[in-house]
Formats: structure tokens, sequence, C-alpha cells
């Protein structure tokens, strides 16, 4: 996929000079130029497309291409600041066929000079910082996926309804035993008591033999006892054997 075009600076007003050619090292002036009577007068649009970045000064009111600078390093030969004024630039302009010239441009304010430096070191920043990270080695990917026959242990914790906490592991064998258990006692913590039996703490009443039966002394004992109503075990403990 092709890179989109950005724009990352616009200045609504900027001038054009012709200059004299340069005769020595010295740099440019801007004092040699004609400052009261600029060539040209539009817009200025630094634009970048991926790593190129080139500043382009166009017609402000249709936006057709008066002049094109590529710009490959900054500082560089493509844009030079003069050496008697922040405001002022040269420019090496290019055209398709790749014929070169040089202008000079200028700026009202003192700080549409200052943004479009700004703006060239911080392209240049990240074209620098964009190629070393794509000639940094990349980490190795680690894998964390189950190799075969791997298990995981996972150790949960499970809340009864009383509020204590337990394991969800469980043993084999419960109380020393084999899995067996004892059944509970009944609800009241004691076993039933017998039929005919008194309460406990009281003295138990046992009929006494007749003294004028001397043959079958047991006889009126047994009568007595059977002829007792024998109270109707409780549902409840419909399990328990009667002693």
């Amino acid at each position: 996929m092709d890179s989109y075009e950005s724009v990352l600076l616009v200045k609504p007003e900027v001038y054009v000079f012709n200059i004299p050619p340069r005769y020595s090292n010295r740099g440019y002036r801007a004092a040699d130029w004609n400052l009261t009577e600029p060539q040209w007068t539009g817009r200025m649009r630094l634009v970048a497309k991926g790593n190129e970045v080139a500043i382009k000064l166009e017609d402000k009111n249709t936006g057709e291409l008066f002049a094109k600078c590529p710009i490959e390093t900054y500082p560089g030969v493509a844009i030079e600041s003069v050496t008697d004024s922040s405001r002022y630039f040269v420019l090496r302009i290019q055209d398709d066929t790749g014929r070169a010239a040089y202008i000079g441009i200028g700026f009202g304010d003192r700080s549409d000079s200052f943004d479009l430096n700004v703006a060239l070191q911080d392209h240049f920043k990240w074209v620098k910082k964009e190629k070393q990270i794509s000639e940094e080695p990349s980490a190795p990917s680690l894998d964390l996926g189950f190799k075969e026959g791997e298990t995981i242990k996972i150790n949960m914790k499970i809340t009864k309804k009383d509020g204590s906490e337990g394991n969800s592991k469980t043993k084999g064998k419960v109380g020393g035993t084999s899995g067996l258990g004892l059944l509970p006692p009944p609800p009241s913590g004691k076993l039933p008591a017998p039929p005919g039996s008194s309460p406990a703490g009281s003295p138990s009443h046992v009929p006494k033999p007749d003294s004028t039966v001397a043959g079958d002394s047991w006889g009126e004992f047994t009568s007595a006892q059977s002829s007792a109503s024998v109270p109707q075990q409780s549902s409840t403990n419909a399990n328990w054997v009667q002693f």
C-alpha cells in the first residue's frame, strides 16, 4: 500500500526572491537581496510521504504549484539559513525533469521561520528513530502453549455453607475407616427408654405379687404388665430396636 501524504506545516504567506550567485563559501546574506520587491508571494506547505519530505510553494487562492523543494537532510544543501537573519532561507528547487535552481524565501514573522525549523527537525528525528528500530534484531517470540503431556494443577478453595473453607481435594477414607461410618445418634442424644420404664431420676415402680396367691406369684405380675398400654413409637425412632 502506498504511503499517503501528510501535511506537517502550513504558512499562508511566504515571499520568494531572486538571489545572486554565491562566489565564496561564506554563506548567503539576505542583505544582498532586494527585500523590498519579492518576485512572488504565496503559500508554503511542508508535506511528508513516508520518509520523504518537501516544501511546496503554492498559489494561495488556486493551490497551483509554483515550486517544489525536496529535502533529504536538515541542515543540508536543499535548505540553508542565511548568515544575517533568522527569517530567510535559500531553497534548492527542482522540477520533474530534475533541473535545479536556487531561490530565496522569507517570512514576515520570526515565529514562522522558527516553526519551519522545528517541523523539519522533528521529522528527521522521527526518520532516524524509525531506521534504528528497523535495524534492531527482532526479539524471539515466546511459545506459551502447552507441550504434549504437560498438565496444569489448580488449587481451589471452596466455601461451605457454614462459612468455613475446604479444599477441593477429597480423601478416599473417612476417619481411618474404609468409607463406612457409624449411624448418627438420635436427635435427643440419648437412647430411647424401653416401654414401661420410669423417667430418669424417679424410682422405678415394680408391681408386688399378691400374697394371697401362693402358687402363682408371677401370674399377676405378668397380667399386670401385659395389661399396661405400650406407648406407640414415634416415627422418628422407627429404625431403633426396642430393648
